[in-house]
């Protein structure tokens, strides 16, 4: 396992932060504009589960049409499983966990209803960035804090540390997804990208973000998981 997540990790090594990643780069995609409008004045069916997928250009569908990115094609893949569900965009990119916490309370605000599932994917960005673990775990304990609060179900999706930012780094931001997520009972995914990284196929050129057919692995590997927390 610790093999496998060394693997992981460098391909973050190889990756600049002017990739899609940053705020403020060339190529930055955020979220479709409006999305917060879009779900406060759609009607979710009584019979339909709604499902946030909050987080950053991994969320977001980063360099792909608005059909192809992680949240459609949860949404399809969920319908196909025998679950009927209305997955909203509420991914940034460029998102750090503090710029997460920040918005989070105007997104939940702006839904038609309570959401039967959150999922949070934040962390990344913070990582290739080089900011403190201790801010990361701080901001994304309090975004669990907040949707539990509200008793709102939630899942967190990991990530994992770049080796090139060193054992210490690795050995304080590593672990922050498992033990936030059995704190705040929440389902965990460990690792986001999962099935993807370093498969040159399923990526997009910047070598990080997945490409429409990486998007369906990612999903294809989640759709369990996600599929019991909602049944839950």
């Amino acid at each position: 396992m610790a093999t496998r997540f060394a693997q992981y990790g460098l391909l973050f090594a190889l990756v600049h932060l002017a990739a899609g990643c940053s705020d403020g780069g060339t190529k930055e995609q955020a979220a479709p504009s409006g999305v917060t409008d879009a779900v406060a004045s759609t009607a979710v069916a009584r019979d339909t589960k709604l499902v946030v997928a909050f987080g950053d250009s991994l969320f977001a569908g980063y360099g792909l049409s608005q059909e192809q990115g992680f949240a459609p094609a949860l949404e399809r893949a969920l319908g196909a499983a025998g679950t009927k569900a209305q997955v909203f965009n509420a991914g940034v990119s460029g998102d750090t966990t503090a710029a997460g916490r920040q918005r989070l309370s105007f997104v939940l605000d702006g839904l038609a209803r309570k959401p039967d599932l959150v999922i949070v994917g934040l962390g990344g960005n913070d990582m290739l960035r080089g900011l403190p673990p201790e801010a990361t775990r701080e901001n994304l304990d309090a975004i669990l804090t907040e949707l539990g609060k509200r008793g709102i179900k939630t899942m967190l999706t990991g990530m994992l540390a770049s080796p090139n930012m060193g054992a210490d780094y690795a050995a304080a931001f590593n672990p922050i997804y498992p033990e936030l997520a059995k704190k705040h009972g929440a389902t965990l995914y460990p690792f986001f990208l999962d099935g993807v990284v370093g498969r040159r196929e399923l990526l997009l050129p910047d070598g990080i973000h997945p490409n429409d057919r990486g998007v369906g692995v990612v999903v294809e590997h989640i759709v369990p998981k996600i599929s019991g927390a909602l049944a839950g």
